[in-house]
């Protein structure tokens, strides 16, 4: 079992390697991650080309959803994109927060802030920052955002408490995030699981449905909704990499289901939050 070190590397080094493709190459794989398929489509991605704000340099395939569709982002907002690879959501983003909001994208991948950075000065957005940095320790104060987002990106990450820990810290009270991410009903086959190349797929970092939103709701949040749903379809061919024919199909008659879930989730406003102080509540 690799240590969580270990992990971060091997998805920093494969999504430098994306940075340096081009969008046909990753689309043409799982999550970008280089799991090609001969049946050649991004088995999670989105289509954002419809979507106010984006640009096609920044888009380079790797998302599960379009949490910035559901959002709820208002013009002058501070909102922060985790994960935020070239800039699409961010984007977006300051499309929806206008030129009196302000947009932060964090990312530990040099080679995506270099393009991202490269991308906003084309679009001479210099309300558009990206910051390098983990998101389980965001370099940005406390209290500072009115919305966080991020897409595909917390499957990634080894302590996933830990990320939802700073975005409680870094949202404003009574601010909310719209966050779209990859979960798992049942378990995957441990020829998968143990796999690196499919944890950096975005698919055996993932956690049980259940645990991610029991994580979120201990972490304080409120009102959690899940605004949007859709089972993802890994390929045969991608599969048969992981086990035998008997298995696969067995795999595909099972219960085991992997989903893009898109969930939003409310930070308590001051006076609320008070209320949990130790000594206050009578």
């Amino acid at each position: 079992m690799k240590t969580n070190e270990q992990l971060k590397e091997i998805v920093k080094q494969k999504y430098s390697e994306i940075a340096l493709q081009d969008k046909e190459t990753n689309t043409a794989s799982c999550c970008g991650s280089g799991c090609c398929s001969t049946e050649v489509y991004n088995i999670m991605t989105d289509d954002y080309t419809q979507v106010e704000g984006y640009n096609p340099d920044a888009d380079l395939g790797l998302g599960c959803g379009l949490p910035t569709q559901f959002a709820k982002i208002k013009k002058g907002d501070v909102v922060i994109d985790l994960g935020s690879g070239a800039g699409n959501d961010c984007f977006i983003a300051r499309s929806e927060t206008g030129e009196t909001g302000k947009v932060i994208g964090i990312d530990f991948t040099p080679a995506m802030l270099d393009k991202a950075r490269i991308n906003a000065e084309k679009l001479g957005f210099h309300n558009v920052e990206f910051r390098q940095g983990d998101i389980e320790k965001m370099p940005v104060t406390s209290n500072i955002a009115d919305v966080i987002v991020s897409n595909c990106v917390l499957n990634l990450v080894p302590d996933k408490d830990a990320v939802i820990k700073e975005i409680y810290r870094v949202l404003k009270p009574g601010g909310h995030f719209s966050i779209s991410d990859v979960v798992l009903v049942g378990d995957l086959p441990d020829s998968m699981r143990k796999d690196a190349e499919m944890y950096a797929g975005c698919v055996t970092g993932a956690i049980q449905k259940d645990t991610y939103l029991d994580l979120i709701g201990k972490n304080g949040f409120k009102n959690i909704v899940i605004q949007k749903e859709k089972a993802i379809v890994i390929p045969d061919d991608i599969l048969i990499n992981y086990m035998g024919t008997p298995e696969l199909e067995s795999f595909k008659a099972g219960n085991t289901g992997i989903f893009s879930v898109t969930v939003f989730a409310e930070k308590p406003t001051e006076e609320k939050a008070a209320c949990c102080e130790p000594g206050c509540c009578n």
